[in-house]
């Protein structure tokens, strides 16, 4: 039997370091060495969520380092998810379940803290007492001294559970030294002795010229460099900020089918077209570009947090316009979740789930009718899409019921019950996130456009498996596993 391990938390000198990345690759080398590793991170601001297999919500993160370490994500790994529906608010989502939204001065300075922190060690002990080790993860700056009493998430988590800390900081952005040694000194030591490595994140060029740095940084520090981990791109782990779009903006190109995801301003689970991307005859990209949008062959209106508001941008922006004109012209177009309100007759808001608006006419495309409702629905599926045979699978994380006028289901979940709206091969909407990871549901895609090219078999499961231990050896090559194991065994 493995000998117990302190629980280790990765945190950073700022927020996009890679503690998500950094994170689910110990989950996977943990796993990989015999252990029975589980992820946890108090509380996560994102709009790329999940359902847990209990049907519970949480953040994508954590439902990824699940994944890595070969269990099924639930709410327990991260009991609080903010979910911003504006610059200024969000909807607080507890143990897996909204409790209201609120502005951020409503949330930092109006909640009971130690309550909720009493739920985050709730949630924590309980997964602590099935898997060991605990892998946490903190979030933003573990320096921001103004936030400090507020703290639910970062060294107050360290200290409740001893864990063992390691500092993460990005090389890439530049300042390395400054950020590393300005956050250590901001700790009070009761804090800073927790602190045991320092990780150097995505670095680019020759490692052996940061031989020198590396002996400096711990000559400044008193902290052991305990790795300096290579910048990569041919690595691919489901992204949780959506700043990674910025990288898949593009336009059309000549001899593809042109997918354009209509870049919504409160998008979420733009994980949904992970695959397509990886689809060979598929261009895939992210655009707010009229022209563009028009150009595509097919044009995917994506989840949104805040389907109102999104709707309401869309007519100013000139980009719902563009959408109807695509589909006149004959072109594909498709939504999801949010995106399937959209392109709906209308959207009613009796209750004021998204803001003061309670009517809003839709794009018309669909002969749906979209209620938004306070109660949300967040579940696993299996279904068949359209009249297919093959299981495919996805999940629901949506408030709203929506009522479908006429036209047919797009699919026939396992219990028996319908979902979306299915027009033609070219018009359809659902409420599936994940639905673009089944082969039926592609091939129908480019079978629409022209293209009877037969998939190759793909097993998506496999492929992120095979990710993962790329990820674990990646950062296993680069640490001193030794001395982070020698600091995990000591009380």
């Amino acid at each position: 039997m493995k000998q117990n391990l302190r629980p280790i938390m990765f945190v950073g000198t700022g927020s996009d370091v890679g503690k998500s990345i950094i994170n689910a690759g110990f989950c996977r080398i943990f796993k990989q060495d015999g252990y029975s590793p589980a992820p946890f991170k108090a509380q996560n601001m994102s709009l790329n969520s999940f359902a847990g297999i209990d049907g519970l919500e949480l953040g994508r993160a954590q439902a990824v380092q699940a994944e890595a370490c070969g269990i099924e994500p639930c709410s327990e790994m991260n009991p609080i998810l903010l979910k911003p529906t504006s610059n200024q608010n969000a909807q607080v989502v507890l143990n897996g379940k909204p409790i209201g939204n609120q502005s951020a001065k409503e949330y930092f300075l109006g909640t009971d803290r130690d309550a909720l922190f009493a739920e985050v060690l709730k949630a924590y002990h309980k997964l602590d007492s099935q898997y060991n080790p605990m892998v946490i993860e903190g979030a933003g700056s573990i320096s921001e001294i103004n936030l400090r009493e507020k703290d639910i998430v970062n060294m107050r988590v360290a200290l409740a559970v001893n864990a063992v800390v390691i500092l993460i900081a990005d090389i890439d952005r530049g300042g390395v030294f400054g950020s590393v040694y300005g956050t250590l000194e901001l700790l009070p030591p009761e804090e800073r002795v927790l602190v045991k490595g320092i990780l150097i994140n995505k670095f680019r060029g020759d490692i052996d010229l940061f031989t020198e740095g590396r002996k400096m940084m711990e000559q400044l520090t008193g902290v052991p460099v305990v790795g300096v981990v290579p910048y990569f791109r041919d690595i691919h782990i489901d992204d949780e900020d959506s700043v990674v779009i910025d990288h898949k903006s593009g336009k059309t190109r000549e001899g593809l089918v042109n997918v354009a995801v209509v870049l919504l301003r409160h998008m979420s689970n733009f994980t949904d077209f992970n695959v397509l991307e990886r689809v060979p005859e598929i261009n895939l990209f992210y655009t707010a570009n009229p022209e563009e949008i028009e150009k595509a062959d097919v044009v995917i209106i994506p989840g949104s947090k805040n389907t109102i508001a999104d709707l309401e941008n869309l007519r100013r922006s000139g980009l719902a316009k563009a959408i109807l004109n695509s589909h006149q012209k004959g072109n594909a177009v498709y939504g999801i979740c949010g995106g399937f309100q959209m392109m709906g007759q209308e959207i009613h808001d009796p209750e004021q789930v998204e803001g003061s608006v309670t009517f809003m006419p839709g794009l018309g495309i669909l002969p749906v009718v979209t209620t938004l409702t306070a109660e949300k629905r967040t579940i696993q599926s299996a279904f068949n899409f359209r009249n297919e045979a093959e299981n495919c699978r996805g999940y629901e994380i949506h408030m709203g019921e929506t009522e479908l006028l006429q036209g047919s289901p797009l699919a026939i979940l396992s219990d028996g019950t319908a979902d979306g709206c299915f027009l033609n091969e070219k018009t359809w909407g659902t409420y599936l996130h994940g639905i673009f990871d089944n082969a039926p549901v592609i091939q129908a895609i480019l079978k629409s456009c022209g293209k009877e090219t037969q998939l190759q078999e793909f097993n998506y499961q496999e492929y992120k498996n095979g990710q993962y231990d790329k990820l674990a050896e990646h950062i296993r090559k680069c640490c001193d596993m030794e001395y982070i194991y020698g600091i995990m065994r000591k009380t």
